[in-house]
This record gives structure tokens, sequence and C-alpha cells, in this order.
């Protein structure tokens, strides 16, 4: 498979998956008591989200990049 075939698809996995998901979701533990034996968390949950710009270039630069990648002469 070409290079450029490869980075292309790549690209349009990652680019849909930013549009659909639109942000990265994670959980935190923080210690709230630690008293002897006894110990307590809290989970919070925090989101970076992404801009649908950002899956929409990488989805255009995919295709762009399946594109080129076709016309290569092997």
């Amino acid at each position: 498979m070409k290079p450029a075939s490869l980075a292309g698809i790549v690209l349009v996995v990652l680019g849909a998956l930013a549009l659909a998901y639109q942000g990265i979701t994670y959980t935190r533990q923080k210690d709230v008591l630690d008293v002897g034996p006894i110990h307590a968390t809290e989970d919070t949950k925090q989101r970076i989200p992404l801009p649908p710009i950002v899956g929409g270039i990488a989805l255009l630069g995919g295709v762009g990049l399946l594109v080129a990648g076709a016309r290569q002469k092997a």
C-alpha cells in the first residue's frame, strides 16, 4: 500500500471520530480525605473539546491524500 494512501486512511478515520465524539473525556481522581487508614477520593470527569473544524480538516485532508495516492504511478 502506498504511504499517501495509508496516511489518508488514518486521517479519514481520525477526522470521522473527531466529528462523532467532538472531544476527549477523561476521569481524574482527587484525594479528598486521607486520615490514617481512611481514604476518600473524588472522581471528576473532565473534557477536552475538539471543534468540528478540526475533524473536518482532517477528513478533507485524508480524502485529498487518498486521491493523490490513487493518482501516483506504481
